[in-house]
């Protein structure tokens, strides 16, 4: 039982009515952008059920009343019930990829008569959860390889059963997560590597073929050896604190470098990545020489990311070319520039480019956009719904939404940080980093600065289970602030 002492607040003057009203803001220029997304012109009732601006009234009226119903809930249940509500969306996500029906090439919708719903969307509540429940219990520490398995574990299998549906946006998601690991502990170096691994990929696929001052020598393969290089010494500096094998290392890569690419240069062309291969091979065994030696974990460590990034590095082209789908190599070449396909993988995001350019400043007014009215941008109402912000507000309106977004990121990390339980911090901080995640990659996709995986952006793409899901999501975590002050007998 909860009852308010003369310091508490009853929960309706608890409520965060800040983040309310920037999410009743962000569902009102939503509505409107699916309202010029789907619009086309001769249409005379936008608020008819059977246009696509009509059905989101729906689903925004059932997302508030969802809002109201999570609010009136005692804020204990979300804790007592995480690991319940978690196992029967595990189960219903596995029940899925069994689903006979597919959309798009997706097997994660559950069609019910009229109604179609995505697990994966109500996952991520589920998800978040568990997570919080497990990493609160007495004891728990991410620093304890055991805790941390256990903890990856959480979020890594909704991951894998949503690829299994062949829905790898939306398990993509899950990876953000790992930022909420970061703020309760998990050693830098593990973000590090995932960011490391991803400079890998992309410097090593982009300039593969290219040369090296115009030598037989691939520029990628020849920056990302570097990079290793570099890192390692970095790392060696900063964990083992062992300032002469810096130096060594740093002298013994630095001049051998040097000296075969001017060999390559100027006397006799060969390719430099072999050396670059050598020098890995001797800072790997130097590593292991010295673990053994001083029985230093920092030594191994450092020797299992070397010897991984280099691992990582040479199978990302055989992922790229031999396990990825078509559709997804496609993808990630034209992002990449390594193709120009303005009719096929690259026409979205072309599109969506024009559409967003084509609003200037203030934009060409509600319902006035001549790309979204004509359909030329594929999925504009859903996934890719920002060019229309651009096309019919302009800069400033797309600035304005962003802004929004920023507000709400912001008030997340307030929120969370007042939490006086572990609980409610680190369920608030995998909704902030679900958020930040979604944001990101939704707007930079349709800008062309990330890859297009398909996923909504929160508040504003058309459809009930995406709306529902971000809804659930962030009133479970204002009911488990307003709870803060309550004293429980």
């Amino acid at each position: 039982m909860a009852q308010g002492t003369d310091n508490s607040k009853g929960i309706l003057r608890s409520l965060d009515w800040w983040t309310i009203g920037i999410y009743l803001a962000l569902l009102s220029f939503g509505w409107v952008s699916v309202c010029g997304a789907s619009y086309s012109f001769g249409d005379t009732d936008i608020f008819s059920l059977a246009s696509r601006s009509g059905m989101q009234i729906v689903w925004i009226g059932t997302s508030i009343c969802l809002a109201f119903v999570i609010l009136m809930m005692d804020d204990r249940f979300y804790s007592t019930f995480a690991l319940i509500i978690y196992a029967a969306l595990i189960i219903l996500l596995f029940a899925t990829i069994f689903n006979p029906h597919e959309i798009k090439g997706s097997r994660s919708w559950l069609v019910l008569g009229p109604l179609r719903l995505q697990p994966a969307e109500f996952a991520k509540f589920a998800t978040a959860l568990a997570a919080a429940k497990l990493m609160s219990t007495y004891g728990f520490s991410l620093s304890k390889t055991r805790d941390f398995a256990m903890a990856a574990a959480v979020v890594l299998l909704p991951m894998l059963l949503i690829i299994a549906q062949k829905e790898t946006g939306s398990a993509l998601v899950y990876l953000s997560l790992f930022l909420m690991f970061y703020r309760e502990g998990m050693p830098g170096s593990i973000l590090f590597t995932g960011v490391a691994m991803v400079a890998y990929f992309v410097v090593g696929i982009r300039y593969e073929d290219a040369e090296l001052l115009s030598m037989p020598t691939s520029l990628g393969k020849f920056a990302v050896l570097a990079m290793v290089h570099l890192f390692t010494i970095c790392m060696v500096r900063i964990y083992c604190n062992d300032k002469p094998l810096t130096r060594h290392l740093a002298t013994v890569t630095a001049v051998v470098t040097v000296l075969a690419v001017a060999f390559s240069k100027f006397i006799i062309p060969f390719d430099c990545c072999y050396v670059q291969l050598a020098l890995t091979a001797y800072i790997l065994g130097i590593l292991l020489y010295h673990g053994l030696r001083e029985r230093l974990a920092g030594y191994f460590f450092i020797l299992a990311f070397a010897l991984g990034s280099v691992t990582f590095f040479y199978s990302s082209s055989h992922v790229l070319n031999s396990v990825m789908q078509k559709h997804q190599r496609e993808r990630i070449n034209v992002l990449l520039g390594l193709e120009e396909d303005l009719a096929g993988a690259g026409y979205n995001v072309h599109q969506s480019e024009i559409a967003i350019g084509s609003g200037g400043l203030q934009g060409k007014g509600f319902l006035n956009g001549t790309q979204t009215k004509l359909k030329y941008v594929p999925e504009q109402d859903t996934d890719f719904i920002f060019c229309t912000v651009g096309e019919e507000e302009g800069f400033l309106g797309s600035a304005g939404v962003l802004l929004l977004f920023l507000a709400l990121i912001l008030r997340l990390i307030h929120l969370a940080e007042r939490q006086p339980f572990k609980f409610g911090r680190i369920y608030g901080y995998c909704v902030l980093s679900i958020f930040l995640f979604h944001v990101f990659i939704n707007v930079g996709m349709v800008l062309g600065l990330t890859p297009v995986i398909g996923i909504p952006l929160p508040f504003f793409s058309y459809g009930g289970s995406s709306l529902w899901g971000f809804t659930i999501l962030l009133f479970i975590f204002l009911r488990i602030d307003a709870g803060r002050n309550l004293v429980r007998q």
